[in-house]
């Protein structure tokens, strides 16, 4: 997929299923998700007061990102 082509599809599915997770663990979080293809997921900075919010297209690949972290997410 072209860069145009990922930023139409993620506008397609965003939010999705929405992870937030404490900022301190963004570049352990950016690792994990780097496994995916990069259409799948999407990150946002500063969501709220230390934390980053992860976006997934599907829930299941956001159910394993939340057990990878489960520690430091925040439950909504």
């Amino acid at each position: 997929m072209t860069p145009q082509e990922i930023f139409d599809h993620k506008l397609r599915w965003m939010p999705g299923y929405t992870v937030p997770i404490h900022s301190d663990l963004r570049s352990q979080g950016m690792k994990w998700c780097k496994q995916l293809e990069k259409h799948e997921w999407n990150h946002t900075k500063w969501t709220d007061v230390y934390e980053d919010s992860f976006y997934f297209e599907s829930a299941n690949i956001g159910q394993q990102f939340e057990e990878e972290f489960i520690k430091w997410v925040r439950k909504q």
